[in-house]
């Protein structure tokens, strides 16, 4: 893996590359028609700073008994944050969404991470920008977490929106998609329901948990198992991936562990060293809620301590 600050000249894909600065910039850097799949999870446009963090369980004798008789509490470690508000929203996104699909290959797909708050106006944008004819469908992310409120339906859902690179021409690797059980296995026989069924467009899996080992603390990080579908399916081996709101390298590390490339952009010095830490295994076995820690030179006690 190659890290690249603020580039000036065109990037070449000869190494994985994790590149620190404005993507608006960076992707006028790219080879155009490179890219097998670019996923893309932006700031939501929630109105507020997002903050990650991570909890753990550190021994406390003080603490009611728990595992194995001993006491005890779960702490909470500060992640990173970012402001997330927009005045327009729709118009600095959506120039960055087409400069990057500009660079996928003719049977390549763009994946658009987004929540109910902007989904609906983006894809308007979005069919004007890159022509209805590309818009291939979405796809429903579904989890239950958190709390609910009072007055309304929960919102425990995501969407992403999927465009083809060129209608028609785009690849979709079905036999390669990990397999989800089926929801009434008496229904299909031993066989199937021992095979499994390709997803539909709605996904159930769970969020990453916040004591997790694949947690890093940033805030808003996507579980590697909804992307690893994605890339699966819209990607070759050797093949190269794109997130040009990278994080904390999430579809790095899924690329990575299927045999694909991958380019990464973030401006966020923090996240650039959160991704750098996570893909390169500086320290195998390594906890990653210290990524962030030693990032701010804060001092995480051992568990016991």
């Amino acid at each position: 893996m190659r890290l690249v600050h603020d580039p000036a000249e065109p990037l070449a894909l000869d190494d994985d590359l994790l590149v620190h600065g404005d993507n608006a910039r960076v992707l006028e850097l790219l080879p155009r028609g490179a890219l097998d799949l670019v996923y893309v999870d932006p700031p939501f446009n929630t109105g507020a700073p997002r903050r990650g963090g991570r909890v753990r369980s550190v021994r406390d004798d003080a603490a009611p008994a728990g595992f194995g008789g001993r006491g005890y509490r779960r702490e909470r470690i500060a992640g990173s944050s970012y402001d997330d508000a927009f005045e327009d929203y729709v118009g600095w996104l959506v120039p960055r969404l087409a400069a990057a699909h500009a660079l996928l290959a003719e049977h390549g797909t763009l994946y658009v991470h987004l929540d109910q708050r902007e989904v609906h106006y983006v894809k308007v944008a979005l069919d004007a920008a890159l022509g209805r004819e590309r818009f291939l469908g979405e796809v429903i992310w579904a989890y239950d977490y958190g709390g609910r409120p009072r007055d309304r339906w929960a919102p425990k859902h995501d969407t992403i929106l999927v465009y083809a690179a060129e209608a028609g021409r785009q690849l979709f690797n079905k036999d390669e998609i990990d397999r989800v059980p089926y929801l009434a296995p008496g229904l299909v026989g031993a066989e199937k329901a021992a095979r499994g069924k390709v997803p539909t467009d709605v996904h159930w899996q769970t969020i990453v948990p916040t004591g997790g080992r694949e947690r890093t603390g940033y805030p808003t990080q996507k579980p590697e198992g909804l992307l690893r579908r994605f890339v699966q399916a819209s990607s070759r081996p050797g093949g190269w991936c794109l997130d040009c709101f990278a994080g904390s390298g999430t579809l790095g590390a899924v690329a990575s562990a299927l045999g694909r490339r991958y380019v990464l952009v973030d401006s966020s010095a923090e996240a650039i060293a959160v991704a750098e830490r996570r893909l390169a295994g500086a320290h195998a076995g390594e906890d990653p809620a210290t990524l962030l820690a030693e990032f701010r030179r804060e001092v995480v006690p051992p568990d016991g301590v």
